[in-house]
């Protein structure tokens, strides 16, 4: 799904068996694997000598979490991308009133995972994981909010869930402090809300021509 280097005969009915199969929204887990190994004969490696719903035997682990979250964006199901992204985040995971109390880690730093099976179902693993953690700032920023930045080139393409009626983003970039803004087309503009440029969705803009405090609105199609 995210190489692009697959069609839909594949990536459709791969996304519906992980949906089904490995999301359990009551834990709040996209599990990597279930059920878990513990007695195979054809041993995977190392990760069999986890105990079941350890890391990568079957827990969430938070790489492939967040590379799924992604995939689910970009189909288009934004509001299933949007609550992987709460299973993910250590803040909203330690709000929630039932998986909070299990989750026994730091709510500002990333776990690399989260056990998976009984009686430690939503105890996040290894914290301070900063890979995991970049990889999900990269989904917040450039899967969700749609952020795109190449060669002096700016564009927003946002995946959000149907809830969200705007959200705001400033940029500090090349010697330019840039807003902006993107709301639903129900949405109305705030008086007094005066933008530099009014954009469309994907639509890109040269960061050079912008003045050095530029505010943007992107407003959505639909």
């Amino acid at each position: 799904m995210l190489s692009g280097a697959s069609s839909d005969e594949f990536t459709k009915p791969a996304m519906q068996a992980m949906n089904e199969q490995l999301v359990d929204s009551e834990a709040g887990l996209l599990r990597l694997l279930t059920p878990p190994l513990a007695t195979s004969e054809n041993n995977p490696g190392y990760i069999q000598a986890y105990p079941p719903g350890v890391r990568e035997n079957g827990g969430q682990y938070s790489h492939a979490g967040v590379w799924a979250l992604m995939a689910q964006a970009q189909t288009g199901d934004t509001q299933a991308a949007w609550e992987s992204f709460q299973a993910l985040s250590p803040a909203h995971r330690s709000q929630h009133p039932t998986r909070g109390p299990a989750y026994e880690l730091e709510p500002y730093v990333m776990a690399g995972d989260v056990y998976g099976t009984p009686p430690y179902v939503g105890r996040g693993g290894w914290s301070w994981y900063t890979g995991s953690a970049a990889w999900l700032h990269r989904a917040a920023l450039e899967t969700l909010l749609g952020l795109s930045m190449r060669q002096g080139e700016l564009s927003l393409s946002p995946r959000v869930p149907a809830h969200w009626p705007s959200f705001e983003i400033t940029l500090d970039l090349q010697e330019r402090r840039v807003t902006i803004r993107w709301q639903r087309a129900d949405v109305a503009v705030e008086d007094g809300f005066k933008p530099d440029r009014v954009m469309a969705p994907g639509q890109v803009v040269m960061l050079a021509e912008l003045p050095a405090r530029a505010v943007l609105l992107v407003r959505a199609l639909i």
